[in-house]
C-alpha cells in the first residue's frame, strides 16, 4: 500500500513566516497607544486638524481688516524730513580775481494731514462690507469645522468597520485552520484523501490573504484618522466607541425646516447676498460729491557759512488748509454701468439662493429616503447574518459525519463571510447617511458641542 505523505506549498511556508514574523513584531513593546472614543477623537481634531487652524488664522485676517481705519473713517498724518547739505565756489561779487566758497546746510522736516470729509457715505458702506466680510469669515470656518467634524466621524466608523471585518476574516480563517487540521488527521487514518487536503490547504491559504490584505486596509483607514486629527503617523490609536448605530426616527418636514434655518453653507449665501448689495451702494456712491481736506505745516531753517567770513542762519514756518471738492459729471457712462452690473450681481445672488435651496431640498430628500431604506437593510443584513451564523454551525457538524462534503462546506463559510459582512457595511452605510444628514440640517456642530 502507497503511503501518500503530506509535504507543504512553498506559498504556505512563505504564508507560515510572515504569520511568525507579525506575531514577533506586534508582541515587541513600542509606543504607548492612544485611546480615543468619538468624542475624544471630535474634541482632538478640533484643536489640532490643519484645515481647522488655517481657517482660523483666515478668520483673524478678517477681524484685523474690520476696523473704522481700514473702512476710511479717520485722517492720515504723514511726516516726512530733508535734510541737504551743499558746497558752492564762485566769483566773488565784491573782489575781482577773488573766489568764494560757501557751505549750505539745511533740515526741513514737513507734517501732512489728508482727509475725506465726505465720499458719498463710501466709508460707512464699507465698514459694513468689512463687517460683513468678517462674518462670512466666520461662516466659512464653521463649514470647515463641520465638515472637519463629519470627516472624523466617517474616518473614525470606518477605522471600526475595518477592524470588526478583520474580525471575521480572522473567525473564518480560524474554520479554514481546524479544517486542514482535520482533513490532515483523517488522512492519517485513511479515511481522506490528497485532494480533500488540498483543497482544505488552499482554502487557508486564501482566508489568510484575505486576513492580511485587511490588515493593510486597517492601516490604511487609521492613516486617514491620524491625519485628521493631525497626529503623528507612528502615534497607535485604539478606538474604545462600539461599532454600532442607533436606529433614530426623524421626520422629514422638521429637518427641512432646520435645513432652511441651520445649513451653514446656505448662511453663508445669505451673507455673501449683503456683500453683493455693499456693492451695489458702493457703486450708487459714486453719483455724490467728494470732499477732501490737505493741511500740513512746514518748517524749514537753513545755515550757511562763506569761507574766512561768519556763518548766516535762517528760519522758515508756514502752515496751509486746503478743500477739494469733487464731482464726476461724466466719464464714459463708467459710472452708470458700474451700478448697473452691481444690481444685476445683486440679482444674480438671489438666483444662486434660490437655487442653492432647490438643490439642498432635493439633497435631504434623496438622503431621507437612503436613510429609511438603509435602517431597512440593516434589519435584513443582521437577521442574514444571524441566520448564516445558525447555518454554518449546523454545516461544521454535518461536515464532520459526513452529511455534507467539503464544497458545500466552503460555500456556507463564504455565505458567513458575505452575511457579515453586508451587516457592518450596512451598519457604515447608515451611520454616512445619518451624518449627511445631519450636515445638512447644520446638526452635526450642535450635536456635538
Amino acid at each position: 500500500m502507497k503511503i501518500f505523505k503530506y509535504q507543504p506549498t512553498p506559498s504556505f511556508m512563505r504564508l507560515a513566516l510572515v504569520s511568525i514574523l507579525a506575531f514577533i513584531v506586534q508582541a515587541m513593546p513600542g509606543q504607548d497607544t492612544l485611546r480615543l472614543t468619538l468624542n475624544d477623537a471630535i474634541s482632538l481634531g478640533l484643536k489640532q486638524n490643519y484645515n481647522i487652524t488655517i481657517s482660523e488664522q483666515e478668520l483673524n485676517i478678517a477681524r484685523n481688516n474690520n476696523t473704522p481705519g481700514a473702512a476710511g473713517r479717520y485722517p492720515s498724518f504723514d511726516f516726512r524730513a530733508t535734510q541737504g547739505n551743499s558746497f558752492l565756489n564762485s566769483e566773488s561779487r565784491t573782489q575781482e580775481g577773488v573766489r568764494d566758497q560757501m557751505y549750505t546746510n539745511y533740515v526741513s522736516p514737513v507734517l501732512t494731514l489728508n482727509w475725506t470729509i465726505f465720499d458719498g457715505f463710501r466709508v460707512n458702506i464699507t465698514k459694513k462690507n468689512l463687517e460683513d466680510l468678517e462674518s462670512l469669515s466666520e461662516g466659512f470656518s464653521a463649514l470647515v469645522v463641520q465638515n472637519t467634524i463629519q470627516a472624523i466621524i466617517l474616518a473614525y466608523n470606518n477605522l471600526l468597520l475595518q477592524q470588526e471585518k478583520l474580525a471575521v476574516f480572522d473567525e473564518l480563517k480560524s474554520l479554514s485552520r481546524d479544517r486542514l487540521l482535520y482533513m490532515k488527521t483523517r488522512q492519517e487514518f485513511g479515511s481522506a484523501v490528497t485532494f480533500d487536503v488540498l483543497l482544505a490547504n488552499d482554502n487557508y491559504l486564501t482566508d489568510s490573504v484575505n486576513y492580511l490584505q485587511q490588515e493593510s486596509s486597517i492601516r490604511n483607514a487609521a492613516l486617514l484618522l491620524k491625519l485628521l486629527l493631525a497626529l503623528d503617523d507612528t502615534t497607535e490609536v485604539a478606538l474604545t466607541d462600539s461599532f454600532s448605530v442607533k436606529l433614530e426616527t426623524y421626520d422629514f418636514e422638521d429637518l427641512k425646516h432646520k435645513m432652511f434655518s441651520n445649513n451653514r453653507t446656505l448662511l453663508n449665501q445669505y451673507l455673501n447676498q449683503k456683500i453683493y448689495e455693499n456693492s451695489t451702494e458702493l457703486a450708487q456712491s459714486s453719483k455724490y460729491p467728494e470732499l477732501f481736506l490737505t493741511s500740513g505745516a512746514v518748517y524749514a531753517t537753513t545755515r550757511q557759512r562763506v569761507v574766512n567770513d561768519e556763518a548766516s542762519t535762517a528760519y522758515s514756518f508756514g502752515y496751509y488748509a486746503n478743500f477739494t471738492l469733487r464731482f464726476n459729471i461724466y466719464n464714459g457712462g463708467a459710472t452708470r454701468r458700474a451700478f448697473q452690473n452691481a444690481v444685476i450681481n445683486e440679482n444674480i445672488g438671489l438666483i444662486e439662493i434660490e437655487q442653492m435651496r432647490k438643490n439642498l431640498g432635493n439633497q435631504l430628500h434623496n438622503q431621507y429616503d437612503q436613510f429609511l431604506i438603509r435602517k431597512k437593510l440593516l434589519t435584513v443584513a443582521e437577521s442574514s447574518q444571524q441566520s448564516a451564523g445558525l447555518n454554518l454551525q449546523i454545516a461544521e457538524e454535518r461536515f464532520k459525519s459526513g452529511a455534507i462534503n467539503s464544497f458545500n462546506y466552503r460555500d456556507v463559510q463564504l455565505s458567513y463571510l458575505n452575511a457579515s459582512i453586508r451587516r457592518l457595511e450596512a451598519i457604515f452605510n447608515l451611520i454616512s447617511t445619518e451624518t449627511d444628514i445631519l450636515r445638512l440640517t447644520g446638526g452635526i456642530v450642535s450635536e456635538n458641542d
